[in-house]
């Protein structure tokens, strides 16, 4: 394709009727500002969707996070890590660029940013691109957990940084009894599947593994991420418990929010930071109207690299 860029459901009910239900309190209030839910739509119990990253919820959430406003549910989006990424401010420093003619800020490179830990100016444009998807998806409330992306340091790190994630997630779940909360399929998010999973993915989803366990969380789901570049298109459904559908005119709010991830725009802090990220993943997202939706198997095993 064209480089897109700028320069638990109980038996016997499908899962929209679900979602119709749990947002009747809801039903028909329109959208009010780019980030702030109406005084009537806070009175539902929100549907809450976690990005691991700057980019995780455009590329495999949008439609999920589409379908439960189409149903009348108030919809939060948090970010739980900063992302920071040395990696990227490498690509946006070096010249000529990787992605070759497909770099939506030809002539642009060479920025200087710090390439590492704690990487300000990645993390300060990753979270700029997520801002400006979150106004294209439409949703209610943006929350950032601003935790340090510690998934990838020492095993004591990881365990350290999945209690963390779990306090932020309790606090939600306490301080909006009755939400569903949506994370990614981290046991499953690797590009290569006979590869290591993303640390990051899998530590969101054990945190919320752990919260099921414990009985603080009942209603949960999983979006996978990775099969965008996993997969070919014609494989990506195998094993998904749901395949959304998307229709078109959530898709054009999906693929806006894609391409949030490639404007380069300074003035708005926004240098296509993601595409220079996972090109292929944003591209195969925005052309595939599809959405992969899991629930925790029976053997799932919590910890780094399982």
């Amino acid at each position: 394709m064209t480089t897109p860029h700028h320069d638990a459901v109980p038996t016997g009910l499908s899962r929209r009727s679900v979602l119709a239900a749990a947002g009747l309190t809801a039903a028909g209030v329109a959208f009010q500002g780019s980030l702030g839910a109406s005084s009537a739509a806070a009175a539902a119990a929100p549907a809450i969707f976690y990005s691991p990253h700057q980019d995780d919820e455009a590329i495999g959430m949008a439609g999920s996070i589409l379908e439960h406003k189409a149903a009348g549910r108030p919809v939060y989006l948090v970010l739980v890590s900063k992302g920071e990424n040395g990696g990227i401010a490498q690509h946006l420093n070096e010249n000529p660029c990787f992605l070759g003619d497909k770099c939506s800020a030809p002539g642009h490179h060479q920025l200087g940013w710090q390439e590492t830990w704690p990487t300000p100016e990645v993390v300060s444009a990753r979270t700029s691109e997520f801002t400006q998807s979150a106004k294209a998806i439409g949703v209610d409330k943006v929350i950032n957990f601003k935790l340090s992306d510690n998934a990838y340091g020492t095993d004591s790190e990881y365990d350290t940084f999945v209690k963390q994630i779990m306090g932020k997630v309790r606090t939600l779940a306490q301080q909006y009894p009755g939400a569903s909360h949506k994370f990614t399929a981290g046991w499953l998010d690797t590009t290569d599947p006979t590869q290591p999973v993303n640390a990051t993915h899998k530590a969101c989803s054990d945190a919320a593994y752990w919260l099921v366990k414990n009985g603080e969380l009942t209603d949960v789901r999983f979006n996978h991420i990775y099969t965008y570049e996993a997969f070919s298109r014609d494989q990506r459904n195998r094993g998904a418990d749901h395949v959304l559908n998307i229709p078109s005119s959530h898709m054009a709010k999906k693929r806006a929010a894609i391409l949030a991830y490639n404007t380069w725009d300074p003035s708005r802090n926004l240098y296509t930071t993601g595409y220079h990220s996972v090109p292929r993943m944003l591209e195969e997202a925005y052309s595939d109207p599809r959405e992969f939706v899991f629930v925790l198997p029976s053997n799932y095993r919590a910890g780094r690299g399982h």
